[in-house]
């Protein structure tokens, strides 16, 4: 047997991994456990002029609620709301530095939450390279749309 790494087999699964990989927008996707009366902070560091967003929703719990605050690298809150069971939000990076973005469950003294969150720094790269500005049907009916893309994504992960 040669060493971890040398089958020849091996050489096509790590570049796939490395395309993958690189295709990926600094970030984080967590799922976790917020406990009655208690707040959760995570920290990323974002370069000044770049677009980050944070999407959450609460999974199981209560009422299906938290608050949740971002704060900028100089204490600033920049997005704040309170009992929201699920939201987005975006946001163009004024100051490099550490940002922190909060959920907090202190408001409930018996209800654990399990809360789901995408925090993504940069702009996606369209889904097919040619695609550009063009508007799709797709596009424009979710534009026709009543109800905010925001709902419909958290109906479907209600749907299973």
């Amino acid at each position: 047997m040669g060493r971890a790494g040398s089958h020849p087999a091996s050489a096509p699964l790590l570049l796939l991994l490395v395309l993958l990989r690189a295709e990926r927008l600094p970030g984080a996707e967590l799922t976790f456990e917020l406990p009655d009366s208690a707040k959760q902070c995570f920290h990323e560091d974002v370069e000044r002029g770049a677009r980050f967003s944070l999407d959450y929703q609460v999974i199981t719990g209560g009422h299906y609620d938290v608050d949740c605050y971002v704060e900028d690298p100089l204490g600033n809150t920049i997005y704040q709301e309170t009992k929201k069971q699920y939201d987005s939000f975006t946001h163009r990076a004024e100051v490099k530095g550490v940002y922190q973005f909060c959920f907090s469950n202190e408001f409930s003294t018996f209800s654990h939450k399990t809360v789901y969150f995408d925090f993504q720094v940069g702009d996606e790269p369209p889904i097919l390279p040619d695609m550009g500005n063009r508007v799709t049907a797709l596009t424009q009916a979710l534009l026709r749309s009543p109800r905010p893309l925001s709902v419909i994504v958290a109906l479907q992960g209600w749907a299973g």
